[in-house]
Order: structure tokens, then sequence, then C-alpha cells
């Protein structure tokens, strides 16, 4: 694909870097959307595209997040991320993780890379065999440089926050749908449960299921999550779950999930906001993992990890009163926000 037909392409956002690798070891893809805060930081994402087109579209809408999902949560990194097209079950061997890993390193340093869904904390390592330019590596603390219970945990933060905004209440009974068990949805399934919520379970794979299911959780069929009559739906599967199709099948009060990109467009802020559905923007609520792995790069401990990931409920809240007071989606506030931190210091930098 051509450098005209990038810039052409819908979810193209003025990204700084769009590089493509297809070598016979590796097919991969890394956009970096902004640096103008820092350098682009994000995960490595290894998923079975159908077509490279699939994987360019997911790259810019990632990246893009991550520009914005850094601003908002105080962080002085930019956007960046990475796809590897093929399936991480099946096609993941040690030379394709050491030829991502030169191949991250043949930006020299525009784009840092780190785990995300397909890949893992033992990958990275494997890639920081070829490149400096990785985070998110096996660390001595509880999680072992993990940073996917960090993501829960403020998703759970998010939950908070929303429930207490809408319903003035704590968790205790509230009913959550979980889309998605996989590490991120095990850890919120978790954390909920130890909340007093009550927890309903959907996910493609089996073994998820099953040990969500031995937490507590109650399992329902995929096709049923997104319209089941619950409190809370949190997708936190892949991303665009959120199109004209299932929109108006939403039955819960809140949507407050780990997954990126949940809307499939923009237009479905808006039609959340006409139904009264309170929607948690999900590059606000889903920083606790991007917030973990800049802290480990500074050696920081796990009590400062935290106490900066809880900020993620004040930010929300500050959403939430500005969205009821200019009838703007959520979405929309959000990204204002997000903007006048990270557009104002492009000027400064020209």
């Amino acid at each position: 694909m051509n450098k005209r037909e990038i810039q052409h392409h819908a979810d193209f956002d003025q990204h700084e870097l769009v590089e493509f690798c297809d070598n016979g070891r590796l097919t991969a893809i890394i956009a970096v959307h902004n640096s103008n805060l820092g350098p682009a930081v994000g995960g490595c994402r290894m998923y079975p595209y159908l077509s490279e087109e699939d994987a360019l579209t997911d790259v810019l809408r990632l990246s893009r997040g991550m520009t914005y999902k850094s601003a908002l949560a105080g962080l002085p990194l930019g956007g960046g991320k990475s796809v590897i097209i093929g399936n991480p079950r099946t096609d993941k061997t040690r030379d394709l993780l050491l030829a991502m890993g030169e191949f991250v390193d043949s930006l020299n340093g525009r784009y840092i890379t780190a785990e995300d869904s397909g890949t893992s904390v033992a990958d990275m390592a494997v890639m920081a065999e070829r490149t400096q330019h990785v985070s998110g590596l096996p660390a001595d603390d509880q999680y072992g440089g993990d940073p996917s219970p960090y993501t829960a945990y403020g998703v759970l933060v998010g939950i908070r926050e929303a429930v207490q905004y809408r319903c003035e209440s704590d968790l205790k009974g509230i009913r959550v749908a979980v889309q998605g068990a996989g590490n991120v949805g095990y850890h919120l399934t978790r954390m909920l449960l130890e909340d007093g919520a009550k927890v309903f379970v959907a996910d493609v794979s089996a073994a998820n299921l099953e040990r969500a299911a031995a937490l507590g959780a109650e399992v329902m069929p995929v096709a049923d999550i997104l319209r089941a009559e619950v409190d809370v739906l949190a997708p936190c599967a892949m991303g665009a779950v959120i199109n004209e199709d299932a929109v108006r099948d939403i039955r819960a009060g809140i949507v407050a999930g780990a997954a990126n990109n949940q809307l499939a467009t923009e237009a479905m802020g808006h039609v959340l906001l006409d139904r009264g559905i309170l929607y948690a923007p999900d590059y606000v609520i889903n920083a606790g993992g991007i917030i973990d792995v800049y802290c480990q790069q500074r050696g920081e401990r796990s009590e400062k990890v935290v106490a900066h990931v809880e900020r993620i409920g004040e930010t929300l809240g500050n959403i939430f009163r500005e969205s009821d007071l200019s009838r703007r989606s959520t979405h929309e506030v959000a990204d204002r926000m997000a903007e006048a931190v990270f557009v104002p210091a492009a000027r400064e930098v020209a």
C-alpha cells in the first residue's frame, strides 16, 4: 500500500509514521500517530486479520487512541501501535518475535512497543533481544510485569465512578455483563465480584469461561451479552462492538469496559447519549496498562501505579459532568479535553 493510499484511508489522522514489514519472517505494521508530548508508546497486537486493509484500519485507530489515552492519563508519551498479522496460537514463533524486535528497532526509538492482545510479557522479552525500544518486560512485582491487572483495576475504578454518578450507589448488587474474559476481563471479573457485583461473562474461549465461572461469574452466550438486562455493559474484547446494529439493543444504563475503539463510529457516541446511556470513553477508562508501563520504565513502586490509576475516576467524573452540561457525547468531551493537552504542544514545538 503506497503513501497516498494510506493518507486517504478513512482512519488516517495526520499520522506521523506508518511502516509496513512483509519479509517472509514477519507481516506487520507500525503506526505512530503523534509524538508531541513524548515518544510514541503502544502495545503490539497479534491477530489473524482477514486482510492488510483490516490490519491497517486497526493500527491507525489504535495508535490514535494511544495519543488521546496518554494525554488524559497525564503521561509524557505520544501514541503508537503495532500489529502482527497472524494467529497468536498457531503462528507465533521465536523467529517471528525476533523479526518484530528488529522491525521496531529499525525506527530508532520513534516507537516503543509493549504487550497487547495476542502478545505477552514473555514475548516482549524475546523482542528485547533485538531492540531496547520495548516496555512491559518481566519485572519483580506481584504481576511479573504484566500490565493487564492494572488495566482491569482502572476499569473497575471507572465503573465505580460511573455507577456512583448515575445510580448514586456502590457496586454491591450491581449487575455487570463482561464481554471477553481474557487477561483483562478475567481480572476485572475477579475485582467486580470482590466489590459485591453480580457478574455475567461471555467469551469465545471455553478455557476463559471456565476460569471466570470458577470465580463465581455466570456464563452467558456470546450472542446475548450485548443486550443483557444489566446495569453495566463492560466490553473487554475486540473493538467496534458498538455498531449500528448493536447500539439499539443495549439495555444497560452504563457502558464501561476495557476494549479499545468500542464505538464503530463517533456517531455511536451520540446515539448512546440520545438513549440516555452513560458511556465511559474507552481510552480514558482503560489507561491503567499504559500507566503501569510508564511507571515500570521509571522504576516506580506499585503504590504509585495504583494512585495514578485511581485518578481515572476523577477524570471520568469531569467528563460526565461536562457532557451533561453541554449535551455533547462523553466521547466528544474526552476528545476535546485530550486535544487541549497534546495539540498545543505542537504549536510550542513549531
